[in-house]
């Protein structure tokens, strides 16, 4: 049977955030350099952005740049920023007809001009669109967002906007690049790594860790479904017994 077939509409997740590896793993596989990987692996992300519109997923994070990344080779630095804009410019007419709205995280301040700019005309160009949200981390992690958020708190303790007392969960949340966001219920790595290497570690509290062999330029729908399918069968507790989770369901039935 086709795996889309086996998916349950009524449990698909809001929010997919998904950490795209194997970039350079999966080309030097083709005997090509590292940047072959990276042109390729646009590829992987058109299509994945058109499934999750499909299947009316919500939120899609693509862990696209970290703030680690910045240490890497300066001419594959250049070459992936080069390789944002081109994207970006091909792209945008076809995410604006797909009604794909576009988000931003991360150290914006720090990518080169013309990436800032070129975003920043995508995403009012797509500011009024009502489908997928789709949200780039870019010069993005997770130490580098907590810590940015602890010290808007405290300019807004400074300037009596906010008291010990009142801050909790909710507040804090408010503080982070995510705050419009509802967080992710499945995370997706691929190239067979399992860590979480500084992605959304706040957020990530209670989502469903899905790890697959497969690089990102070869994945595709299909991969996605099958990471889909996996977390409808996995039971979600939340920190309840298996028997409330069964009570509580019945109960709404």
């Amino acid at each position: 049977m086709d795996i889309l077939q086996s998916l349950d509409k009524n449990k698909m997740p809001k929010h997919i955030a998904i950490i795209m590896d194997g970039n350079g793993r999966w080309a030097k596989e083709q005997g090509q350099d590292r940047l072959y990987g990276h042109y390729e692996g646009v590829r992987s992300v058109r299509d994945i952005v058109d499934a999750c519109g499909e299947l009316g997923i919500s939120y899609l994070t693509l862990y696209a740049f970290s703030t680690e990344n910045w240490n890497r080779p300066k001419e594959e630095v250049d070459a992936l920023m080069e390789l944002l804009v081109n994207t970006i410019r091909k792209e945008a007419d076809e995410l604006m007809k797909n009604n794909v709205r576009m988000h931003v995280i991360g150290d914006f301040k720090s990518l080169p001009a013309i990436c800032q700019k070129e975003l920043s005309e995508a995403m009012d160009m797509m500011a009024n669109n009502t489908g997928l949200n789709l949200v780039l981390a870019l010069s993005y992690s997770s130490r580098w967002e907590i810590v940015d958020a602890a010290k808007k708190m405290v300019a807004d303790a400074l300037a009596g906007k906010l008291k010990q007392e009142d801050i909790d969960d909710k507040v804090f949340h408010n503080y982070l690049n995510t705050a419009s966001f509802p967080d992710p219920e499945l995370m997706i790595r691929t190239s067979g790594e399992y860590r979480i290497s500084n992605y959304l570690l706040y957020q990530l509290a209670y989502a469903e860790l899905y790890f697959t062999p497969v690089h990102w330029p070869a994945f595709r729908r299909q991969n996605l479904y099958e990471a889909i399918l996996n977390y409808q069968q996995r039971e979600r507790r939340f920190g309840k017994t298996s028997e409330q989770i069964q009570t509580n369901t019945t109960q709404h039935v």
